[in-house]
């Protein structure tokens, strides 16, 4: 559906009114005649499929994550002498505020991301300094990545997250033409990534660290620069992330309790194998949603890195099959962005959302099954926290206002079944006047 108007005359003109003449610069409407026209536009306008495949994704995810957050929470709440609905409401609540704000950032134009990207992240880097600043920052599990405000805990290095992705994709849009010179490339992509990485890792949060690297190389990959190009990058990040783990005592502690099959249950494996058996006592079926074991404070972090475990043990094998599907789901309709995007930065820029979203997902659940150490990464969309729930979501508002600049394929399927239809209709005999 594409622009609907509607007309109304009054005031009939006189009969015998000609028409202005062609080329006169006249109104087309009779002389006296009074026409409203009402412009519907776009609003009306049937959505890319890619579009319907991200929001249905991401809302099902959220409201899969809202339930399961009450559930993993609320004995511990109890022990705590607050009400077992507390962290699900506030869950919620963030919920809320995350769509309406992704709905929102749907409507803005390509344009306005590229406009802001450097404003952007510059804003996002200040508010991840603010964490160490005393009696403002807090200090979590080692990590130095929070910042109370008003009784909430915020984590802003998850703001840098969505305007990495959008800075460094405006960056490689304008050099363009450029990226077959690894100058162009590096600079000032590298220095500038490497700072606001930095602010992060000198919170001691590497998890975090990792997933932005992967965000600054999954923009570099879909850009299209030269394999010798971007295998340079990999091949760094790859050693300072070594070089941080072997420089970290409480690091190299996880690595190796990870690769030992008889490490101490009661120190370094406390919190994977109690993931583990929760996935274990959930079976094919579960034992039941709100009837998990683990969560009665023997599992650490029930309702924040370790949702998954919940997921598995309460709504077993076929609960876990149903979160990878829809994150399957959510990949098809990010790739498809991708791949049918005509806009160098709108295929960037979601390449670096699809792989945050996705890439992080993957670290998590593969922490939960013991495939990856202990990286303290949430689950996107489930996990507990509102700073990352909210970040998600604007981010899905991204790839959905890019879903809009998508071209029409239904036009092109049009255009292309009309001329296959003419080209099959039968010539005209000779002599006789072909049918209109």
């Amino acid at each position: 559906m594409g622009e609907q108007s509607v007309s109304a005359t009054t005031t009939p003109p006189p009969r015998g009114t000609d028409r202005a003449p062609a080329g006169s610069g006249a109104s087309p409407q009779r002389s006296g005649a009074l026409t409203a026209r009402v412009t519907l536009g776009r609003v009306f306008a049937p959505v890319p499929v890619e579009f319907l495949l991200v929001v249905s994704s991401a809302l099902l995810l959220t409201g899969f994550g809202i339930v399961m957050v009450t559930s993993a929470t609320m004995a511990s709440a109890l022990s705590n002498g607050e009400s077992p609905y507390n962290d699900g409401l506030q869950q919620g609540i963030f919920a809320l505020l995350g769509v309406a704000v992704m709905f929102v950032v749907s409507r803005l134009p390509v344009a306005f991301f590229r406009r802001i990207a450097w404003v952007a992240l510059g804003v996002a880097v200040a508010v991840q300094l603010l964490v160490f600043v005393p009696g403002l920052g807090i200090e979590v599990g080692g990590n130095r990545n929070w910042i109370r405000v008003a009784g909430f805990s915020l984590q802003p290095s998850e703001l840098i997250k969505l305007t990495i992705a959008l800075w460094v994709a405006m960056i490689l849009y304008r050099k363009r033409n450029l990226l077959s010179r690894w100058q162009h490339v590096y600079i000032p992509l590298v220095p500038v990534a490497l700072l606001a990485i930095g602010t992060v890792l000198a919170g001691k949060d590497l998890g975090t660290s990792m997933v932005l690297v992967l965000i600054v190389l999954g923009c570099l990959f879909f850009s299209g620069v030269k394999l010798r190009i971007f295998a340079v990058p990999v091949i760094l990040g790859g050693l300072a992330v070594a070089a941080l783990a072997i420089t970290s005592p409480n690091r190299m502690t996880r690595i190796l309790s990870f690769m030992d099959e008889n490490c101490d249950y009661l120190k370094e494996c406390y919190q994977s194998s109690h993931g583990i058996w929760g996935l274990a006592g959930g079976g094919v079926f579960g034992r039941g949603l709100g009837n998990s074991i683990e969560k009665y404070n023997w599992l650490p972090a029930a309702g924040d890195d370790y949702i998954f475990a919940i997921v598995g043990e309460e709504l077993g094998l076929i609960g876990c099959i149903v979160v990878l599907a829809l994150f399957a789901t959510f990949a098809v309709g990010a790739f498809r962005i991708i791949r049918n995007s005509e806009d160098q930065f709108v295929r960037v820029a979601a390449g670096g959302i699809t792989v945050w979203i996705l890439g992080q997902a993957l670290i998590n659940i593969g922490v939960v099954l013991r495939v990856f150490p202990v990286l303290g990464v949430p689950l996107p969309f489930m996990s507990a926290g509102g700073s990352s729930l909210v970040a998600v979501l604007t981010a899905c508002g991204v790839l959905l206002a890019f879903c809009r600049t998508l071209p029409d394929r239904s036009i092109a399927r049009a255009a292309a079944a009309a001329g296959t239809a003419r080209s099959a209709r039968p010539p005209a005999p000779r002599g006789r006047k072909r049918d209109s």
